[in-house]
């Protein structure tokens, strides 16, 4: 299957994975940013953006399964890798499966447990819903900080700061994913995200987690680290769940670090590590 994508930039190939909802534009954050350094392919999962949905099911493994068919076709297997949210579960999935090199991944969906499955499920699907509701006023709301705060409290930890711009492009990609509705409630209730045994991974491995989180709750930063013991974790403070969004310079700068050959260490700054 063919997956919409652009190119930028010059130097080692990063592949940047976008979350539920969003496209390859999520990352216009710090897109220029990486492309100055790397070349930068951002794609458009199946369904979202300009990449048309799977036939049959679109699921978080079928979406994976076509992500790694694809970069088999694209010549890509073993690139480095970020993923954010829901993307950022796929490149740990990915690399589990040995499909990709050195990855970041930023605030990782699938580690909730108990209370916080139906939590994550019903207040992310009630946003979506009012968004599909509000799409006509979205300018004028995301245009205003007061507004634009109260649509995007669960997802940043300062968003009255974010480019009127980014929050209008985003939610509006929300709101025309078809597959949305059909993907979240596989992300809640599928199968639960596999873990990797100590030594099984084949390239460096970094999670990033906002300590603000009100999506994926900073407890969970836990259970990923327990799954991918292999993993460095990288806390952002005074941010939610995009640290792209919120961190911009310290998520670009976490990147570049950690994608080098052999430099997680280099990614952990003084005062992080994977016991924190």
């Amino acid at each position: 299957m063919e997956l919409h994508h652009i190119r930028r930039g010059h130097g080692q190939p990063l592949l940047l994975i976008h979350g539920i909802g969003g496209s390859w534009r999520s990352w216009n954050p710090i897109l220029d940013a990486l492309a100055a350094r790397r070349e930068v392919i951002a794609l458009d999962l199946p369904g979202h953006g300009q990449s048309p949905a799977l036939p049959g099911e679109n699921s978080f493994y079928s979406l994976t399964d076509a992500v790694e068919a694809w970069l088999r076709a694209e010549g890509l297997t073993g690139v480095a890798c970020v993923g954010s949210s829901m993307g950022a579960r796929m490149v740990l999935e990915l690399a589990r499966r040995g499909a990709v090199g050195a990855t970041v991944a930023l605030d990782p969906g699938g580690f909730w447990q108990g209370w916080q499955v139906p939590a994550f499920y019903y207040s992310v699907a009630g946003s979506v819903r009012l968004l599909r509701a509000a799409e006509p006023l979205l300018p004028a709301l995301t245009g205003n900080a007061l507004t634009r705060t109260l649509l995007l409290a669960q997802f940043s930890a300062r968003p009255w700061r974010l480019p009127a711009q980014v929050a209008l492009t985003e939610l509006r990609s929300f709101v025309h994913t078809p597959v949305f509705d059909e993907l979240l409630r596989h992300l809640a209730y599928g199968p639960r995200q596999e873990g990797a045994p100590r030594g099984s991974l084949r390239a460096p491995l970094v999670i990033g987690w906002g300590r603000q989180d009100r999506v994926c709750f900073p407890s969970q930063a836990r259970r990923a680290t327990a799954a991918f013991p292999d993993a460095a974790l990288y806390w952002f403070d005074r941010c939610g769940h995009f640290p792209h969004w919120d961190q911009p310079a310290e998520t670009v700068a976490l990147i570049l670090a950690a994608t080098k050959p052999l430099a997680v260490d280099a990614a952990v700054a003084p005062g992080t590590s994977a016991a924190q």
